[in-house]
């Protein structure tokens, strides 16, 4: 059919993703191939002490970015959009967002990237037996908790980021179970939260004399598939400022970044995985049987699906190398030279795979945040090297790569060494992976093992969101994994790429020295107040 047609007869479907320096807006046909795109750029505010966005930033950056789509259709196929068969929301996991009972949000919406809940965690991992960390929605409530802040008494919801966008869009308070295994732990076997360490947080906390108990104040769990509400009038007039949609639309159950990565790179089933490289870099494995041990360094959340999935979450990855490139383009700005910053950092990549295998005495650390992988609060970029290093660009850059990657090997060695968690395909995404093979060569020495890369691994969570909203809309039921499997990626040509067994060595030396210079870091992190 006409493309043209297809929107015009609403038989697209449309995923938003909220990303950290991002918003992006997928249109998909009915084969889930993208069609048009749009995109609002933001960056996270630090106030008082907190990395958060504000709701006019989130409103305005929606708005925007939709707009942005319509313009798109608008320019491709001369048509806007009117209806579409399904809607899906996602964004980055975890953070606290909480509200009363009039639906004012109490505090500002404290993200993921906030280290601030380190009490909290603690207390709850030992309290459950089950790690709970930092950035978990259940952290922040129990740490608000134990400062004694006030606004605790009159929480009578509190969510993640896509739980509140779709909760205004659709009046729906639910969430699909992918994120909500970044609020508080699942019980994968019921596809809903775990009710005894529900009673576990209610006997801890009852002696506050709260009014609410904790089931009473989480979102619904859905599982990908299922009826998530419609577009209420209200809701087509925050998403489309132009007042064309319509309202009614069915959504899909709102996902993280996490699910929607897994579903973006076919990495839904039992011994695959996936690894999102970003601004922040996290690895899921879809495990075979539960974790022998609690490790503080390893998250347990699940698939859009509610399968368990281990996880390595790291706050910092490319941020660091963004910083440098952009030192790169004001020095060669001051030589006269006009950058474009394709171009550089395609260049910063490549040079890359030239360096020796484990970077030839480069050493040092990417942390603009804490990184509760390592034990840090806080972050300070620290750069340093022997004196007889070779320090050549070829190896600076090839630091920069492992730099960014070196703190989720950290984790990963715990999960393949000491659980024994296998992986049969593992897929990468996000921007460390856009020059072609250094991304993933770069992956595959740090995890031993091969990375494969789709050819839609570009098209990130909004595309994956997209693919689940069309999911939502089938009429005949099956698997999340057979529709990926038989549909989305039938025929699909992935690269592979498996690192060299000097490279994999290399690699293991330059882990040795991160290890030992650890206490660096935290010397930086004392040393060089804000």
């Amino acid at each position: 059919m006409d493309i043209t047609e297809l929107i015009d007869e609403g038989r697209t479907a449309l995923g938003i993703e909220f990303g950290s320096t991002r918003i992006k807006a997928v249109l998909v046909d009915e084969d889930g191939k993208p069609i048009a795109s749009g995109s609002h750029a933001w960056e996270n505010q630090y106030e008082n002490g907190i990395w958060t966005y504000s709701l006019d930033m989130i409103w305005n950056g929606l708005a925007d970015a939709y707009s942005d789509l319509l313009a798109d259709v608008n320019l491709q196929y001369n048509t806007v959009i009117r209806t579409v068969k399904s809607i899906g929301f996602s964004a980055m996991m975890h953070g606290y967002m909480a509200f009363d009972k009039n639906d004012n949000l109490l505090v500002p919406f404290r993200t993921w990237r906030n280290t601030i809940t380190e009490e909290a965690a603690s207390a709850l991992t030992k309290e459950f037996g089950f790690n709970i960390p930092q950035r978990w929605s259940i952290s922040h409530l129990y740490q608000a908790i134990l400062n004694k802040e006030e606004h605790v008494k009159d929480v009578t919801f509190f969510t993640t980021l896509a739980g509140y966008i779709h909760w205004a869009l659709t009046g729906e308070k639910v969430l699909g179970i992918g994120d909500a295994s970044g609020m508080f732990p699942i019980d994968s076997s019921k596809k809903d939260y775990n009710s005894e360490y529900i009673e576990k947080f209610d006997k801890l906390i009852s002696s506050y004399g709260f009014d609410w108990k904790l089931g009473d104040i989480l979102p619904k769990v859905l599982v990908a598939g299922e009826a998530a509400g419609t577009l209420t009038a209200e809701g087509a007039k925050k998403l489309d400022i132009s007042g064309t949609l319509q309202a009614g639309i069915p959504l899909c159950p709102p996902e993280g970044d996490a699910g929607t990565g897994m579903v973006a790179t076919n990495s839904v089933a039992v011994r695959t995985g996936n690894v999102s490289a970003g601004t922040s870099i996290f690895a899921m494995v879809v495990m075979e049987k539960a974790l022998k041990g609690v490790h503080e360094e390893i998250d347990v959340v699940t698939t859009p699906s509610g399968e368990d999935v281990a996880m390595v979450h790291c706050n910092n990855c490319t941020s660091d190398i963004n910083a440098w490139a952009n030192l790169f383009k004001e020095y060669s700005e001051a030589m006269g030279f006009e950058v474009d910053m394709n171009k550089l950092y395609t260049t910063m990549f490549t040079a890359a795979l030239s360096g020796a295998p484990d970077c030839g005495g480069l050493a040092g650390f990417n942390y603009f945040s804490g990184e509760p992988v390592t034990g840090f609060d806080e972050g300070r970029p620290v750069f340093i090297r022997n004196v007889n290093a070779d320090f050549s660009f070829a190896n600076f850059m090839r630091w920069n790569l492992f730099s960014a990657v070196s703190t989720l090997k950290y984790g990963l060695d715990i999960l393949f060494n000491e659980e024994d968690v296998k992986v049969d395909k593992l897929y990468g995404h996000g921007g460390f992976f856009k020059t072609k093979e250094a991304g993933q060569r770069i992956m595959s020495a740090a995890t031993g093992g091969p990375v494969t890369v789709m050819e839609t691994a570009g098209e990130g969570g909004a595309w994956g969101i997209a693919v689940l909203a069309l999911f939502s809309s089938l009429e005949e039921k099956t698997s999340l994994s057979d529709y990926l499997n038989n549909v989305i990626f039938a025929g699909q040509a992935g690269e592979t790429i498996t690192a060299t067994d000097e490279e994999i060595e290399g690699f293991n030396k330059f882990m040795t020295t991160f290890k030992a210079i650890l206490p660096v870091e935290k010397a930086a992190i004392e040393g060089l107040k804000e």
